[in-house]
């Protein structure tokens, strides 16, 4: 069953992902606000039947009861007893069918502990790309702080997911995608693919349109977080973090220290 998705914007830059199909049936991915969910599936007429939890921050699990109240929805979540209301604990490899469609259940833990990803191998799109919905840990040209995890943690687990082929769309939690790109040029100024994408990305925001989703492929040509074995990109981290050691963990986290304070 095809379905389509699309963001619904809630706080300050958050984006909550609803997916609907054919039949009316919708999912909402990280409800941090019910009020604009329950607005949008008032106006489309829809039946929300499931609602995914990718970690336990508040902006993305605040309306989680309120949803559930409200429709009877299904709660999947990673295994975290402190978030309230969850039906289905999930682990790293299991997996679930929504919508006719097959999701595969990421661990990626580093932002929180706790946190997971959920990818379909195949969405509206066609059978050649795929969605993933990563929450706050793959951002569009970023990454999510390391509020509990490690950096070791963190860049394991962005190896895991961009190991998923290079069309699979990003479907982050958040608008950072001009910050981000501001930080990547300073760490890697020369990098091609990374100024026109700050070209496009600011191109879009000037008419109020998303930056994302992206895709796997584009954030491993310019997201710095991915490419921390790029020479270019370690001068730079030696030249203004004075940073010259060989360990890639040791790297990513010299570099999230510097986005942290940037």
């Amino acid at each position: 069953m095809a379905i389509t998705i699309s963001p619904i914007a809630a706080f300050n830059d958050n984006y909550i992902w609803l997916l609907e199909d054919a039949s009316g049936h919708a999912t909402v991915v990280d409800p941090g606000d019910p009020h604009p969910v329950l607005a949008l599936l008032a106006e489309r007429n829809l039946t929300l039947t499931n609602l995914l939890i990718t970690h336990h921050h508040m902006d993305h699990t605040g309306g989680l009861k309120a949803l559930k109240a409200a429709t009877g929805c299904t709660v999947y979540g990673p295994r975290n007893p402190a978030i309230a209301g969850i039906d289905r604990y999930l682990d790293d490899g299991d997996s679930f069918t929504l919508h006719e469609h097959s999701v595969n259940v990421i661990a990626v833990p580093g932002h929180t502990l706790d946190h997971i990803a959920y990818w379909l191998p195949s969405e509206a799109g066609g059978a050649e790309q795929g969605a993933l919905f990563c929450g706050d840990t793959l951002f569009a040209g970023g990454c999510g702080r390391l509020f509990e995890g490690t950096a070791a943690m963190m860049r394991a687990s962005l190896s895991k997911l961009t190991g998923l082929p290079p069309s699979t769309r990003v479907y982050c939690a958040h608008e950072y995608t001009l910050a981000n790109l501001t930080f990547a040029k300073a760490a890697e100024a020369d990098n091609q693919a990374l100024q026109l994408r700050i070209q496009d990305s600011e191109a879009l925001r000037a008419k109020g349109i998303p930056t994302v989703p992206s895709n796997i492929g584009l954030e491993l040509a310019t997201n710095p977080f991915l490419r921390v074995s790029e020479p270019a990109l370690r001068r730079t981290l030696q030249a203004s973090q004075g940073f010259s050691g060989e360990d890639l963990d040791a790297a990513f986290g010299a570099l999230r220290r510097w986005k942290d304070d940037f």
